[in-house]
């Protein structure tokens, strides 16, 4: 009987979900980054992946509202611009972006990463006209 009781409890542990010890959450705002179902960036293993990172108004403000968000994200997380390896940039404007494009520079520098820029329709609120993602890899 015993023996049964333990291969009963092995079996039950196999079956348990388990924690990734590598893959790690950093929320900004956890309320609502928890109500809406997203982390502000994850870490899996050297790589850091942040969600997309939005500003609202006239292009030149909404594209400083991202890159400083982004900023401070990869700051919290012991990084910086030139970390960062892939930029996926969404806009409602793109002409209105690629016309303020020199603002990344302004982040980059002359440091860029492999980038996408495509235009949409909407981003999560109408007032959105920018949202930036980009994927940041920690130095070995």
């Amino acid at each position: 009987m015993l023996l049964v009781t333990f291969a009963a409890t092995m079996l039950a542990a196999c079956a348990s979900p388990r924690v990734n010890p590598t893959k790690a959450c950093f929320h900004r705002n956890a309320e609502i980054e928890i109500d809406i179902g997203y982390c502000e960036a994850l870490r899996s293993g050297n790589t850091l992946h942040i969600s997309g990172s939005v500003g609202s108004g006239d292009m030149p403000t909404a594209m400083h509202k991202a890159y400083d968000t982004i900023k401070q994200t990869l700051a919290a997380n012991g990084l910086e611009f030139r970390h960062i390896v892939k930029e996926n940039v969404f806009a409602t404007d793109l002409d209105a972006f690629i016309r303020n494009k020199d603002i990344r520079k302004e982040y980059y520098g002359t440091d860029f990463p492999a980038a996408t820029w495509v235009q949409v329709q909407r981003l999560y609120l109408p007032a959105f006209v920018v949202e930036v993602e980009v994927t940041a890899e920690f130095p070995r």
